[in-house]
């Protein structure tokens, strides 16, 4: 399906993003993995290598704009393009509106929003024109509604579906489609991380917050990360030519918008 691409999957050391690494190298695709967490980095290639697929690991700070110049350069210079941007990485965490200390909202801008500018920017300038490139920016459900606390993210996934749409056409003439996904609770240790987080906002316990989560679901189960890498796995391949500017739930229908 994705035979002789190139995929650069950002925060592709664990959850989401390792799953998405893994279904496009499984379908063709060289891919090449970034993060700054470089303990992730290694062992997610070994692991994918082990299964024969082919995959590189790049050290790479988001917000760092240095970072991502020698990096894209590092994956072009070894595989010659880039054809596939999959804008995985992220952080979250919560950034209550009365909170005197900045640096967590600042941090999460940045590396949300100002990395997958940046990093979009400088792979576009190496993605070829008229051959089916695809940028797939991953999104969220709180790009669609609002979480109490979570101020930082909510604003980046909702800035992430304004990027998609306003690049899309952009760079539309080029050949080059762009896409959000927006995934709603998905078995990840960014999940088990905002559990526990909101558990304690809540004064509760996070097994009964994971229920009363599970409960707002209406298939009633969280996601797993191959369910999210196959939908973009989709949407990198031709049968999917036809889609961009489009901002696509994956969430078990927490949310019908």
């Amino acid at each position: 399906m994705l035979s002789g691409k190139v995929a650069l999957v950002t925060g592709g050391g664990t959850g989401i993003g390792k799953a998405i690494a893994g279904t496009l190298a499984r379908n063709g695709a060289k891919v090449a993995i970034t993060s700054r967490n470089t303990d992730h980095l290694e062992p997610a290639r070994q692991a994918l290598a082990a299964d024969g697929l082919s995959v590189m690991a790049v050290a790479m700070d988001l917000r760092k704009k240095t970072d991502i110049q020698q990096a894209v350069a590092t994956i072009t210079r070894a595989w010659g393009q880039i054809n596939i941007l999959v804008n995985n990485a992220g952080i979250s965490g919560i950034t209550k509106i009365d909170d005197a200390d900045d640096s967590r909202w600042l941090d999460i801008i940045q590396t949300n929003l100002t990395g997958t500018c940046l990093i979009t920017k400088e792979v576009l300038r190496c993605m070829p024109d008229h051959q089916d490139g695809r940028v797939i920016n991953i999104s969220s459900v709180l790009g669609k509604f609002g979480v109490p606390g979570y101020t930082a993210y909510c604003t980046t996934k909702h800035g992430i579906i304004g990027f998609t749409r306003a690049l899309a056409l952009e760079v539309v003439n080029r050949g080059i489609t762009v896409n959000a996904v927006c995934p709603g609770w998905v078995e990840t240790e960014m999940a088990s991380l905002g559990i526990s987080e909101t558990a304690a906002l809540q004064g509760i316990t996070p097994a009964q917050f994971r229920e009363q989560a599970i409960e707002n679901v209406p298939i009633k189960r969280f996601l797993d990360p191959d369910e999210v890498a196959h939908l973009v796995c989709y949407l990198a391949s031709d049968l999917a030519k036809g889609i961009t500017g489009q901002a696509l739930n994956i969430c078990g229908g927490q949310t019908m918008v």
